[in-house]
């Protein structure tokens, strides 16, 4: 029977089980819907049984289907775990950990982070990957990294935890040449120029909200997607953005005025991990030093 299962739809079943959808799983597994339901049908053929029930509102496994569902989970760590050992014999590491990082924390947080590891688990390879933190959180969801830090809010997946890490302020950047007030309010930086992150990121999200409160809505005379990029066009005078703030050289040599908010935003980052998993000791290490880098506001 063995031969039977192909650990990718095993993966897939596990999916869809715990999204609930075909369509849920074929996004967080970066597969076309068909393949989804291609996996699903040729496992109930192999196995001459239904594991899910649909047509509801929610896909649900069946008796059988949970009973497999259980039984693929442990298959597939036990799969991951058989590869990682041997990729470790060939090189001669000690352990792995796999750790996700958004582009928000990359900048100046992430390079602290990893010196701290290096110097006080050598022994530890941490493999990081950057992306945006919705992808990371899909990354996390099918057990393509270990741990993550991310942008809040996100949306809830199951089986994850999300726990607040660090709180960092939103601040307009403002060209140094410009006459800027203590403060910066929406209706006064409204009539500015503005760099705007792409609206697909949180921070274009709660710009777009800050302006809300005064009623305003401005156009962007230009979207961005680094902010490093964004930084330097604000230095040249192109425009005044609003990005988390968190080290006085991203003024790049007092090219760029920082000027609080009003009303004040913050930007919460957060450590996503598996809930209800215990994490591999290498794993569990990484986390309690990523943890010595907690900074919450009010609190």
């Amino acid at each position: 029977m063995m031969r039977e299962l192909n650990l990718d739809q095993l993966r897939t079943l596990v999916a869809v089980t715990e999204l609930g959808s075909f369509s849920a799983a074929a996004r967080a597994l970066h597969l076309a819907q068909p393949t989804v339901s291609l996996h699903v049908s040729e496992l109930e053929t192999r196995l001459d049984t239904q594991l899910l029930v649909r047509g509801g509102r929610r896909v649900t496994p069946t008796g059988a289907g949970e009973v497999l569902v259980t039984r693929a989970r442990q298959l597939l760590r036990d799969a991951g775990e058989a590869v990682e050992l041997v990729r470790r014999h060939r090189d001669g590491q000690v352990a792995r950990v796999r750790l996700g990082s958004s582009s928000g924390a990359m900048v100046h947080l992430l390079p602290r982070i990893l010196e701290r590891l290096d110097a006080e688990l050598p022994g530890i390879d941490v493999q990081v990957s950057v992306a945006r933190s919705a992808e990371l959180m899909n990354r996390l969801f099918v057990g393509d990294v270990d741990l993550a830090l991310v942008a809040t809010p996100q949306a809830a997946f199951p089986g994850l935890s999300v726990s607040p890490w660090r709180d960092t302020p939103m601040m307009a950047l403002l060209p140094a040449r410009w006459k800027a007030p203590k403060a910066v309010t929406p209706q006064w930086l409204a009539s500015r120029p503005l760099i705007f992150n792409e609206p697909t990121t949180l921070v274009h999200q709660q710009t777009m909200a800050w302006f809300a409160t005064a009623g305003l809505h401005p156009t962007a005379r230009i979207e961005m997607l680094f902010n490093e990029v964004t930084r330097r066009l604000v230095a040249a005078g192109y425009g005044a953005a609003i990005l988390p703030f968190e080290h006085p050289s991203e003024t790049l040599d007092g090219k760029i005025q920082v000027v609080p908010l009003r009303p004040a935003v913050t930007r919460r980052l957060a450590v996503a991990q598996r809930a209800g998993t215990v994490l591999s000791h290498a794993a569990q290490r990484v986390v309690d030093i990523v943890w010595q880098f907690r900074e919450l506001r009010g609190r």
